[in-house]
């Protein structure tokens, strides 16, 4: 039997969970603030290690790994980039780019199908569809770094144009369309300089119009809007890019 470590039980750790139990997998949970150590004594070698903290806690998470489970690494993060991993010398994890949403007390809802990169991914793909939520195996770096940065736009994009706009992603398109462009083009400007690389923004705007229309009624603005803008700003600065919308938003949300 497969033994595959859970780190954090929120609604994402439990989907996974479901899925690859009917894979016939043995789960171990842990949570964020668990001894990952001695947990690690008594699995030390799991099939995969699958990390599911919110962005928040991904770093001290990462840097709290055991040493024998840094190969074994399966990240499903919003908001992240080859940067977290690498910071912690995992060079090759198993990485989800996550389409769909489980709210408490309903069913996970896809939005478009999941795409999984790396040694792990044939298993989260079919844990994933083994519960009807579509997901697809992609195999080369460049796409996934693609995916990332194209799941980064519509989340930030849309989280961050709603501080102003309000209402859902077609309310946020179709009458605030000069708004949702001007904050992608300065988040693609943010993406460009932590990932080191020109990412082709017209693929990325199509990509984030294509969720858009997956889920049409989708609320722009949730309770973490505020932060990512925060820390947005905070990457632009580092950077030295001006991003005048992301810095009038912000005038105007934190006045």
């Amino acid at each position: 039997m497969r033994t595959v470590v859970i780190i954090g039980l929120g609604q994402l750790g439990r989907i996974f969970s479901g899925g690859l139990l009917r894979r016939s997998c043995q789960i171990v949970p842990a949570n964020r603030h668990d001894d990952l150590l001695q947990i690690a004594a008594d699995y030390p070698k799991p099939e995969c290690v699958l990390v599911a903290v919110a962005e928040a806690d991904l770093h001290p998470v990462l840097s709290a790994l055991p040493a024998s489970w840094r190969d074994r690494v399966a990240l499903i993060q919003n908001e992240l980039l080859p940067r977290d991993w690498l910071a912690h010398g995992i060079a090759q994890p198993s990485v989800a780019s996550v389409w769909f949403e489980k709210k408490k007390g309903t069913d996970a809802k896809p939005l478009i199908a999941t795409p999984v990169y790396g040694p792990h991914a044939a298993l989260l793909v079919e844990a994933l569809q083994s519960i009807d939520i579509p997901a697809h195996v992609i195999t080369r770096e460049d796409e996934l770094l693609y995916e990332l940065v194209r799941k980064n736009v519509y989340i930030l994009t849309a989280n961050i144009a709603g501080i102003l706009s309000g209402g859902n992603v077609s309310d946020l398109w179709q009458l605030h369309r000069a708004l949702a462009t001007e904050v992608a083009q300065e988040i693609m400007d943010i993406q460009d300089w932590l990932t080191g690389a020109r990412n082709d923004r017209e693929r990325l705007l199509g990509g984030m119009l294509e969720a858009f229309d997956a889920d049409p009624l989708h609320a722009c603005r949730g309770r973490s809007a505020p932060d990512r803008l925060q820390r947005n700003l905070g990457f632009a600065d580092q950077a030295g890019l001006a991003v005048p919308k992301l810095r009038e938003i912000a005038a105007a949300a934190f006045a």
